[in-house]
């Protein structure tokens, strides 16, 4: 099934089903305060560029992300979104 035939809600639904599996992965190999927005935000920032994917690139982004990449994404957007004056 491709992301033309689903519905905004449909393909929401299923990017959190597999966030939030993925975010559990994470938790239960020490990174507990690992969320679902952490993973989808990490995931999504390559599409920024070229846009959204079909769909089993999307999903196959998100089960592969490595803990190592999503712990570097996050300390980089720690840095963007704190001031250091």
């Amino acid at each position: 099934m491709g992301m033309e035939s689903m519905s905004e809600e449909e393909l929401a639904s299923m990017i959190n089903m597999i966030c939030s599996s993925k975010a559990e992965e994470f938790r239960m190999i020490g990174y507990e305060y690992v969320t679902v927005d952490d993973v989808w935000n990490c995931v999504s920032s390559k599409y920024k560029k070229q846009g959204m994917p079909s769909l089993h690139k999307l999903v196959n982004d998100v089960l592969s992300l490595k803990a190592t990449s999503l712990m570097n994404y996050m300390t980089i957007s720690a840095y963007k979104g704190s001031s250091f004056d």
